[in-house]
């Protein structure tokens, strides 16, 4: 017998029980689908994968790590995040995903958001473009893309429960305009709704059953014909959810539909027009990506090693160069190589830097291009001595595995599971001191007992840190460090508080042979889908150098140098999913080593390696700054092609910098009485910074690269459905350059508000010294259109538009003005 395959209906999926059905639209594991046999259709398997492919939970292979979505964004270069794209394509295959949970078009609201560096932009046409881009490259070859969070999820706080109250225009015109563009330009396959809820002023509900936003307008408006997907344990509803649009539960096994979604259908709560709609949605996207039979799929050869292959290396390493933005130089870069003998690498960051933000986004890299190798391989006949210079941590690093032991001496710790007797359940177990999480508890279990002894084998004072979660007891040789009587849910993993640097931490001193023991009993943490498991991640820190002498040691090193380079940054208790920033301040005392080792030596190349905005006191002294982003597997050779000019460091701001933290225009992460206010409307970022006329330490598009550039005339062609903006430029540098320009669009006669500037269009040019070009630089309708509220409608109010043509958002070189009548 043979079963039809098409992707309306077929006898088995409308004649058969709605079980087969029912069970299709919730995850049978937590990253991957049920099977439907009678529509051919194996299980679908979904994976994270903003910065790479990390891959199902017992794949543990390595991953290509990618630099930050912020800083693929600061390209501003669509070509090269096409072909990043096909590289992520690439390693969904070779780890058999189908689905990429990625990207991120939510935007840069604040700066104080934890999630900012897992975003493009504050803008929504860059970040719209980016993603388009990206979608496309990796759709192409039969990888689905599920872009996120549909809607309003800018802020970690009260991230599961917040109401975003986002009026209708900014909602139309700012944060729906990325996934509009994913969707009506892109094709994108999948869409995961979010944890919060929305109020547009028409209905106020959870992201995850918000009918006008997911039937009327993704569905509806834009013919979204893929795959609603919802966060992780988003949904907690059963009719309303299925009925607001959303197609699929994650993750599984159970959850609100696989409980009740059967019986809503057989009660006629839940049409079953609408449950096969749901099952054909899924379907499709099975066919799209190669999982039904008689469906072909394009893809490339898989590659085994292709996280380490040369091409991918080597397109990482640019990536990394080119992300990178110049906020200052006077004249120290690109080192030249001959007159470099010594080189001081100072820093934290240096030693130690932050290469992936925590949460979703986290990968596991096959290797870490090192700074200091780098700039020895770049500089062979120079000498680089790195030194640390002060501490960017409030908390111990992990501890190394080799200073721990049972307290039978063997290598690890010993867990005992016990139940609400305290009787063991299973036996003893002994884990690698590496290992943080036990994912396995038992049935039965509620509590466990852990012991570890940890030798302090060398004089001086040691930090010692426990990372647990949920109620617990700890206790160093015999007294009690910490104790807890809050019980842990599902609730640590949404809020990332599972790997979260907490915990009792205590300053012990030791002679060079003082041996601890550290006990802890905790309680099995029940987290839904996400397993049972308790965690005991031990840290520590060695003995060193107190603190002012150590910055004292890297001022004399870097005064020695020819020249000194000093990373500084933030690092991963800083910017996580999970929660909001507390500041905008770079952590320790990174700024105070700065500033001395300035002092020091006037040839200082200052690099800032974060992926959200840090506010930089001494950024007008240094001889040169760099932003490194958070760079992945290839940091340190990416930055080394910087630095000598190997690769031109191109990239541009994706968002504001501020100067001062009390200049942010938006600074509220915590929601009041559960609602988050988007009060700000449609002056986002940038267009905030305007409005308040306040002054930046460096505005949005701003970065110099090596090149200096002369913009010599601008033109306007076509109307409103084919604008295109002309813009001459020349070389005027010693060498060559790319240059992005930027076109931005003011409205000073509006009959409505609209923002005192928005940026309309750009597009890049790579000249070489001396070299002229004109380069097109289309403006899309939408550049153009405003929304009407009280006709719901889009529209371009007539009158007077100016085009403003330049380097960044507020260095604008030239301008030509037009009288646009919307046709329609």
């Amino acid at each position: 017998m043979t079963v039809q395959t098409d992707l309306h209906g077929t006898a088995g999926s409308h004649g058969g029980p709605y079980r087969s059905r029912v069970t299709l639209l919730t995850g049978a594991t937590s990253w991957t689908l049920h099977a439907l046999p009678e529509r051919m259709l194996r299980p679908i398997v979904v994976s994270d994968g903003p910065i790479g492919v990390r891959g199902v939970d017992e794949d543990t292979r390595p991953s290509a790590q990618l630099p930050s979505p912020t800083a693929l964004a600061a390209t501003w270069d669509p070509a090269l995040i096409a072909r990043l794209g096909t590289l992520i394509a690439g390693e969904a295959r070779r780890k058999r995903v189908d689905v990429v949970l990625s990207p991120v078009v939510n935007l840069q609201r604040t700066p104080y958001g934890g999630r900012h560096f897992e975003a493009f932009s504050e803008d929504p046409l860059l970040t719209g473009t980016i993603a388009a881009e990206f979608i496309r490259a990796v759709q192409e070859r039969g990888v689905a893309v599920c872009v996120k969070h549909f809607l309003g999820n800018e802020s970690e706080t009260e991230r599961t429960s917040y109401l975003a109250k986002i009026g209708e225009r900014a909602l139309r015109e700012v944060y729906l305009a990325p996934f509009e563009k994913a969707v009506r330009e892109a094709g994108v396959w999948s869409v995961m709704a979010a944890y919060n809820g929305i109020d547009d002023g028409y209905e106020a509900s959870p992201a995850t059953e918000h009918s006008r936003l997911l039937n009327d307008v993704l569905k509806g408006e834009w013919g979204f014909d893929g795959v609603v997907i919802s966060d992780w344990l988003a949904t907690s509803s059963t009719v309303e959810s299925a009925l607001g649009g959303l197609d699929l539960v994650m993750p599984g096994p159970g959850g609100p539909w696989a409980e009740g979604l059967e019986k809503a259908v057989e009660e006629g709560l839940v049409p079953e027009s609408l449950l096969d709609d749901k099952v054909d949605r899924i379907v499709r996207l099975g066919a799209r990506v190669g999982a039904v039979p008689g469906t072909p799929v394009t893809v490339d050869a898989v590659q085994r090693n292709l996280p380490v292959m040369q091409s991918t290396r080597e397109l990482l390493r640019e990536t990394v160069a080119r992300s990178m933005v110049v906020l200052g130089n006077n004249g120290l870069l690109p080192l030249p190589v001959s007159t470099v003998g010594t080189v001081a690498l100072i820093g934290p960051n240096a030693l130690d830097p932050f290469v992936q933000g925590g949460g979703s986004a986290f990968v596991t890299a096959p290797y870490l291009a090192s700074a200091q190798q780098a700039l020895q391989d770049v500089l062979p006949y120079a000498v680089v001595k790195a030194d640390r210079g002060t501490s960017a941590y409030a908390h111990a690093r992990p501890i190394d595995p080799s200073l721990v032991t049972t307290p039978d001496g063997e290598p690890g710790y010993s867990l005992t599971f016990v139940d609400e007797h305290d009787v063991p359940v299973g036996e003893e177990r002994i884990v690698p001191a590496s290992e943080s999480w036990n994912r396995e508890a038992p049935l039965g279990a509620i509590r466990a007992r852990i012991r570890a002894v940890v030798t302090l084998d060398q004089p001086g004072d040691h930090r010692i840190g426990v990372g647990v979660s949920g109620a617990h007891t700890i206790r160093f040789d015999g007294e009690v460090a910490s104790t807890s009587t809050t019980w842990a849910d599902h609730d640590v993993i949404l809020d990332s508080s599972a790997n979260h640097p907490n915990g009792p931490a205590a300053v012990l001193s030791s002679d060079g042979g003082r041996r601890v023991t550290i006990e802890s009993n905790q309680q099995v943490v029940d987290a839904g889908a996400y397993g049972r498991f308790v965690r005991f991640l031990l840290r520590h820190d060695l003995p060193g150098l107190p603190p002012d002498e150590e910055i004292e040691r890297a001022v004399a090193v870097a005064a020695a140098a020819d020249t000194a380079i000093v990373v500084v940054g933030t690092n991963e208790e800083t910017e996580s999913e999970g929660w909001d920033r507390r500041d905008l301040q770079l952590p320790g005392r990174q700024n105070e080593l700065v500033e001395r080792v300035i002092a020091a030596n006037p040839r200082t190349v200052v690099v800032v390696n974060a992926g959200a905005p840090v506010i930089l006191p001494w950024l007008e002294s240094a001889a040169a700054v760099l932003w490194w982003w958070l760079p992945g597997q290839e940091a340190g050779n990416g930055l080394a092609d910087a630095l000598l000019g190997v690769t031109e460091p191109s990239g541009r701001l994706p968002w504001t910098l501020p100067a001062a933290e009390a200049d942010v225009p938006v600074k509220e992460t915590t929601p009041v009485d559960g609602v988050l206010d988007y009060t700000e409307g449609i002056d986002i970022g940038y267009r905030g910074w305007e409005r308040l006329d306040r002054t930046p330490a460096r505005e949005f598009g701003f970065g110099l690269g090596y090149g200096t550039w002369q913009y010599d005339g601008i033109e306007l062609h076509g109307g409103p459905d084919d604008l295109v903006v002309q813009v001459a430029l020349t070389n005027t540098g010693s060498r060559q350059a790319r240059e992005v320009v930027q076109v931005y669009l003011e409205a000073p006669d509006s009959p409505v508000e609209r923002p005192v500037r928005w940026l309309a269009g750009f597009a890049a040019a790579e000249l070489a010294a001396g070299e002229s070009a004109t380069l097109r630089v289309p403006v899309g309708r939408r550049a153009l259109e405003t929304w009407n509220v009280a006709q719901h409608r889009w529209e371009i109010p007539e009158g007077r538009y100016v085009f403003r043509a330049g380097r960044s958002s507020r260095d604008l070189r030239l301008s030509a003005t037009a009288s646009l009548k919307d046709a329609g």
